[in-house]
């Protein structure tokens, strides 16, 4: 996830256009914001676990895994996210530029100019768009928040269990050592 900058207004169907000539944006309620370039550690934590999340799906056969700077279209926003899972069910949603609606899981990792943790969580509903599961990697802090959705639009943060395991509720049979 990046820190969005400057904003400019733009119509929805302004946004593709505009993004092929800035592929470093975003689209949200109304306004194209711009967003920073990030840093090495957070395109390796972001890559690591692209990579073990995809080896897994694909192995499995379970659906399709996605990375920044596809983007995901919602109805208020138009946003890269660092890692989406899309599972079997779903995968009528991936366009050839765009997912269009929620994936079934998606992996931010917080930028050191990011947004703090708590304002994230507290816009989390809205930021996912309606996800099944999200994961908030906090790459300096050495922490990661795991929520999932338990009813509409309300998630619940889950724990690793006592050996610090985490096991994804969407990628069937996926774990997780979080140390």
């Amino acid at each position: 996830m990046a820190t969005p900058a400057a904003t400019t207004r733009a119509a929805f169907g302004q946004f593709p256009e505009r993004c092929d000539k800035d592929p470093f944006a975003e689209w949200v309620d109304g306004e194209m914001a711009p967003v920073s370039r990030v840093r090495l550690q957070h395109q390796q934590v972001a890559g690591f676990l692209l990579e073990v999340i995809r080896l897994y799906v694909r192995t499995k056969g379970l659906g399709m895994v996605l990375h920044d700077p596809f983007q995901v279209r919602l109805p208020r926003s138009d946003r890269a996210r660092d890692v989406l899972f899309v599972s079997n069910e779903n995968l009528s949603r991936p366009t050839e530029h765009y997912l269009e609606g929620a994936a079934d899981l998606v992996v931010e990792v917080i930028s050191p100019k990011a947004v703090c943790a708590i304002a994230m969580r507290s816009f989390l509903s809205v930021r996912v768009g309606g996800g099944q599961e999200y994961w908030l990697v906090d790459s300096q802090r050495h922490q990661v928040e795991f929520y999932q959705l338990v009813e509409h639009r309300v998630y619940c943060s889950v724990l690793p269990d006592t050996e610090r395991v985490y096991q994804s509720r969407f990628i069937e049979g996926f774990y997780l050592l979080v140390e």
